[in-house]
């Protein structure tokens, strides 16, 4: 495949639709206050059976401000800069993340995906099979927690939301006194809630930020690892190609890409961060016609968490080795 001339290609989706993203802003609002007055009610009066679906849907209304707020840092969304940071700072307090560091610590991983020297830029950290085999008991059985889903999922999502980013990465560096202002803007935000519905409407938000957790994990952990994708060393790294390989188109449906904002088109997006989210499908969808892209089935995700180290011999993510390796004998001497 030629990466340049899918790059090339890739800029004719780059134009802005300020109409369409005002309405899909505003439209992805609608259905979070809905949804979340629609579950306190029914909390309230013990309608569980209303209340949890409510709350799923509140839930991916979060979750895709978190995906328009992440393309507010690209400054991708709206055709004026000014506007992207706007939207930034007015969705922050629905999906917990504060603009600028959010921004900063994700334009990080951009510059560095598929650089096996700069993994801690990356979402999800990935070990080799050699730091496995070197590496001893207690660093082994870490991992594993770490990269088993029934702790990487849940715990992920409540450490993520909850802790890291009331001080993410990066914040003495970038912006402390945004990061605190987030933070008093986020109490602000609770309190109304909890003046107008007490602990029930605080609550409701709380289950909601780590149900939409849950799922941001869940894809974060799908957009860079599954088998065949790509990680290398400098010099003989390649931008595009760890943009195109080592990123995931996932082909779950277009009632879920919607939900999500098309952030499972992450291979493009990756090649082109100036893509808006609602040009990605379109995009990908053409683009594919041309050129050998490639799409990850629903089953294909599932056994993706089933691979937890990077060979560099063979150039894809393995399963733990079921024993250590054996060092390689040496040839006898003619």
């Amino acid at each position: 495949m030629d990466d340049v001339t899918v790059r090339q290609a890739s800029r004719a989706y780059n134009d802005k639709n300020d109409a369409l993203a005002f309405f899909s802003l505003g439209a992805n609002f609608v259905v979070y206050f809905a949804s979340l007055y629609f579950a306190i009610r029914a909390a309230q009066t013990e309608m569980w059976w209303l209340y949890a679906p409510l709350v799923v849907v509140l839930a991916v209304a979060a979750g895709r401000l978190y995906v328009l707020e992440h393309d507010f840092g690209h400054l991708s969304f709206f055709s004026r800069k000014h506007w992207n940071v706007l939207g930034g700072h007015a969705v922050s307090p629905f999906t917990l993340a504060e603009f600028y560091t959010m921004q900063y610590n994700h334009d990080e991983h951009h510059r560095q995906i598929g650089n096996l020297e700069h993994r801690e830029a990356g979402e999800i950290y990935t070990m080799t099979v050699r730091e496995w085999e070197e590496a001893g008991f207690g660093k082994r059985l870490y991992y594993r927690l770490y990269r088993n889903p029934f702790v990487l999922i849940p715990l992920g999502a409540f450490y993520t939301y909850f802790l890291v980013w009331r001080f993410p990465k990066n914040t003495m560096k970038v912006a402390p006194k945004s990061v605190l202002l987030h933070n008093i803007a986020l109490l602000v935000w609770w309190g109304f809630v909890f003046a107008l519905a007490g602990w029930t409407g605080v609550f409701t938000i709380w289950l909601s930020i780590f149900v939409a957790g849950c799922l941001g994990v869940f894809l974060v952990y799908l957009q860079h690892n599954f088998e065949d994708t790509y990680w290398d060393r400098r010099p003989d790294l390649s931008f595009d190609q760890a943009a195109l390989q080592g990123a995931s188109c996932l082909s779950f449906g277009t009632w879920f890409d919607e939900a999500v904002a098309n952030i499972t088109k992450h291979d493009i997006h990756h090649l082109n961060a100036s893509i808006p989210c609602y040009r990605l499908r379109q995009a990908h969808r053409e683009l594919e016609d041309i050129f050998p892209l490639r799409r990850i089935s629903f089953r294909e995700a599932l056994h993706a968490f089933t691979l937890k180290l990077w060979d560099e011999e063979t150039d894809q993510l393995v399963p733990f080795p079921k024993e250590r390796r054996a060092p390689a004998m040496a040839a006898p001497a003619e």
